[in-house]
């Protein structure tokens, strides 16, 4: 087994190799149906269906780990008072996270031995898919500070799947995007699974199945890639379980390199001062959102709302900047480097089997990579918002068992009074009722729309007569709350 798994590896440092001079050579299609992948299609274990990965074969974050071992250099020790750094800062995990990790190996070990779950195999996707909870960015209990959303899968550029969590996970009431630091699609997290109720887990024991939380969705994960009475530690079965999450063989390669790299040694940092990748396999650097969530409607394409959630692609033109080697098109291509983010243009594509190649300068350069509204370290960040305010009527009325027919309604400002987009809302329901949000939730988080408008989803009165309260509060943000 050990003998096999070793030659996987060096394939990826290979090809790990080629991507150290060609960033767009871990770029490759992630389209399921294509023929690579239904060659593989066979060897795919039960449990979790095929067409039903956890991201959907979307973008993911190709960054690969540094060649130097993370283990400390012989005779290094650490100095009294002082946490030693060990290695590489590529080997340190977030504390949180990384405690979310080793808390679902450990729940795992407990309910499914033989699965032999490894936590740095949990660490190895948290890295790719979001890029540790974006270097941790996480609270106490282990919930993002802002929810990490893909695109939204509205059939531009993407699968088209319409809403099926009533924007519950999402805040998206018409279509479904992936969600938390390990990128659960709503329908995976809600629906199937062993039980028929989705893979959400309880990680933390606080009584939710939250996939905006580490320790939730580690866990959740974890149950994933254990399904079908997989053994994870045969190469095989590994394999099997990363194709499981994702179809694509580069996501394979780029997980088992970290999953290497991190087994070789890794240290705890503080929250949110993790490294945080630059590359997606959409073929361009920036941003700090994984882009999750399904495949993409055609391969080589990139989702027009990608400025929206950030650093994914180059959007309509990222073929032209890489050579137009339109990955799984018609067979694999180098591609090229888009341009610099400092101006540099970018070095051209050699193309093969359909890519056309590019014989001098390449990409545009100077173009800036389309960054997420919602992370505060983006140049373009719109100014933080400073205040709610309330868009509809205080009093709100239904009859028991009804839907309110006015939802609650909130507008973002920033100090100048202007509208604020893409701010995470959340409303809860406050008081001795039964009323609830779809699914029976006591609370949503929603983003404000360009005018700055978060509407909650339906909200169903219950059966017990009586008042209660509705307050909005801007996520992240110490802002006065507006109560319904």
């Amino acid at each position: 087994m050990a003998a096999t798994f070793g030659r996987r590896l060096r394939r990826g440092a290979g090809s790990a190799a080629i991507a150290a001079l060609v960033v767009a050579a871990l770029t490759a299609s992630q389209a399921p149906g294509s023929a690579d992948r239904a060659q593989a299609a066979p060897d795919r274990a039960p449990g979790p269906p095929a067409d039903s990965t956890v991201d959907g074969d979307s973008p993911y974050y190709t960054d690969l780990p540094p060649l130097n071992s993370p283990v400390p250099p012989s005779g290094s020790r650490k100095k009294p008072g002082r946490q030693a750094a060990i290695g590489p800062a590529e080997a340190g995990i977030p504390a949180t996270v990384l405690a979310a990790y080793r808390k679902a190996e450990a729940s795992v070990a407990a309910t499914d031995p033989g699965c032999r779950l490894p936590w740095q195999l949990l660490a190895a996707i948290g890295k790719v898919e979001s890029g540790q909870a974006r270097g941790g960015a996480v609270d106490a209990e282990g919930t993002t500070l802002r929810p990490i959303l893909g695109p939204q899968l509205n059939g531009k550029g993407f699968a088209r799947i319409t809403d099926t969590d009533r924007g519950r996970y999402d805040g998206d009431l018409t279509h479904d995007r992936a969600v938390g630091p390990m990128q659960f699609i709503p329908s995976t997290w809600s629906q199937g699974g062993p039980d028929g109720t989705g893979w959400g887990a309880d990680g933390n024991g606080d009584g939710k199945k939250d996939p905006h939380n580490v320790f939730d969705a580690a866990l959740a994960a974890g149950h994933y890639l254990c399904g079908g009475g997989r053994d994870l530690s045969l190469a095989r079965d590994l394999d099997r379980a990363v194709l499981a999450y994702n179809h694509s063989e580069d996501y394979l390669r780029t997980v088992l390199s970290w999953y290497a790299f991190y087994r070789k040694g890794t240290h705890e940092v503080p929250d949110g001062t993790g490294v945080l990748p630059v590359h997606h396999s959409g073929g361009t650097s920036g941003g700090t959102v994984s882009r999750r969530g399904a495949a993409p409607a055609k391969p080589g394409r990139t989702a027009d709302d990608s400025a929206k959630d950030g650093g994914k692609g180059a959007g309509k033109n990222a073929g032209k900047e890489q050579g137009e080697s339109r990955p799984g098109a018609n067979g694999p291509s180098s591609g090229g480097t888009s341009g610099a983010t400092d101006g540099a243009p970018g070095t051209g594509g050699t193309g093969s089997n359909g890519g056309t190649g590019g014989s001098g300068t390449g990409g545009t350069g100077g173009t800036k990579p389309p960054t997420d509204p919602t992370d505060p370290t983006d140049p373009t960040n719109p100014a933080p918002l400073t205040v709610l305010e309330r868009a509809g009527d205080k009093d709100l009325t239904a009859t028991t068992g009804d839907t309110f027919t006015t939802p609650p309604q909130v507008r973002a400002k920033d100090g100048a009074g202007k509208p604020v987009a893409g701010a995470p809302v959340r409303f809860a329901v406050t008081g001795t009722t039964d009323a609830r949000f779809p699914d029976g939730a006591a609370d949503v988080t929603v983003t404000t729309d360009k005018d700055g408008l978060a509407t909650a989803p339906a909200l169903r009165a219950g059966k017990s007569t009586g008042t209660f309260t509705v307050r909005a509060t801007a996520v992240g943000r110490t802002v006065p709350p507006v109560d319904f």
